[in-house]
C-alpha cells in the first residue's frame, strides 16, 4: 500500500471509528470486548485496503468486517454470558435498517448543537466526547456537581426537543 492509500486509510478509520464502535456496542456491550473486536476489525480492514473501491461508502463495507469478528468473538466466547451469533446479527440487522433515519437525526443534531450557548457546546463536548466526569467537569468550571447535572439535564432537554421540532419541520 503506498503513502496515498495509507493515508486515505487512516483518515477513513478515523472518522469513522465511533460508528463502527457503536455498532459493535449492539452486539458486544462490554467496552472491553469491543475495542479488541474493532482492533482486530481494523487490522482486517487495513489488510484488504487494496480492495477497497473509494467510490463506495466506506461504513457499510467496514461493517461488513466488523461482523465478521463479531461473529468470531462470539464463538470464541461462546462459554460466556453473551449474546447468541444470530441474536447479535438480528441487533446488527435492525441497526442497518434505521440508519437512515438516524443520520437525519445526527444532522438536526448538530443544527441543534450549533445553537447552544458556547459554555453549554462545551460542557456537551467534554461530558460525551472527551468522556469528562461530571465531578472533572464541575472542576474545570467552578460549578457544583449538582449544577453540571442540572445544565446536562437541561441541555439534553433542550437538544431532545429541538431535533423534535426539525423533524416534525421535514415531515409537514
Amino acid at each position: 500500500m503506498d503513502r496515498e492509500q495509507h493515508e486515505q486509510f487512516t483518515r477513513l478509520l478515523i472518522q469513522h471509528e465511533p460508528e463502527l464502535m457503536r455498532c459493535i456496542l449492539i452486539a458486544v456491550p462490554n467496552r472491553s470486548d469491543a475495542r479488541d473486536i474493532l482492533q482486530e476489525c481494523s487490522v482486517s480492514l487495513w489488510n484488504k485496503f487494496g480492495n477497497f473501491d473509494l467510490e463506495r461508502a466506506f461504513v457499510p463495507w467496514a461493517l461488513g468486517f466488523a461482523r465478521i469478528e463479531i461473529r468470531r468473538f462470539l464463538r470464541k466466547s461462546a462459554h460466556r454470558n453473551q449474546l447468541t451469533e444470530r441474536a447479535a446479527e438480528l441487533l446488527l440487522e435492525d441497526h442497518k435498517m434505521a440508519t437512515p433515519e438516524l443520520d437525519h437525526r445526527k444532522n438536526h443534531l448538530q443544527d441543534c448543537i450549533d445553537l447552544l450557548s458556547q459554555r453549554q457546546k462545551e460542557m456537551v463536548d467534554g461530558y460525551y466526547r472527551m468522556e469528562y466526569s461530571v465531578s472533572d467537569l464541575s472542576q474545570r468550571s467552578s460549578q457544583t456537581v449538582d449544577a453540571i447535572y442540572k445544565s446536562l439535564q437541561r441541555i439534553r432537554r433542550s437538544l431532545h426537543d429541538c431535533v423534535e421540532s426539525r423533524i416534525r419541520g421535514a415531515e409537514g
